[in-house]
């Protein structure tokens, strides 16, 4: 698993809490995720038989895709805030 650094985590938490000292919700998970995803995307341009990567990939998508449907079902208007700010295609 790709490892990010403790300021891009901490800069990324503070940008998508829900409130003060909010750590955990689903917003500041996605955004954890997405941005993993996104590293680990890029590495794969890069390397493109690493195999163990891709599927530890596919475990991100499917954690992060299992959030976004919990968050749709509970709170739409966050989760429209979030898919826009992440700049995610969502499927209707």
């Amino acid at each position: 698993m790709t490892l990010i650094g403790a300021r891009d985590k901490k800069s990324i938490i503070e940008e998508f809490q829900v409130h003060e000292k909010d750590q955990g919700s689903s917003d500041v998970q996605i955004a954890v995720l997405t941005h993993r995803i996104n590293h680990l995307v890029e590495h794969l341009k890069l390397h493109k038989k690493d195999h163990s990567t891709r599927r530890g990939l596919l475990i991100l998508v499917g954690r992060r895709r299992k959030l976004m449907a919990y968050l749709r079902r509970e709170d739409r208007g966050r989760f429209d805030l979030l898919a826009a700010s992440l700049k995610l295609r969502v499927k209707e």
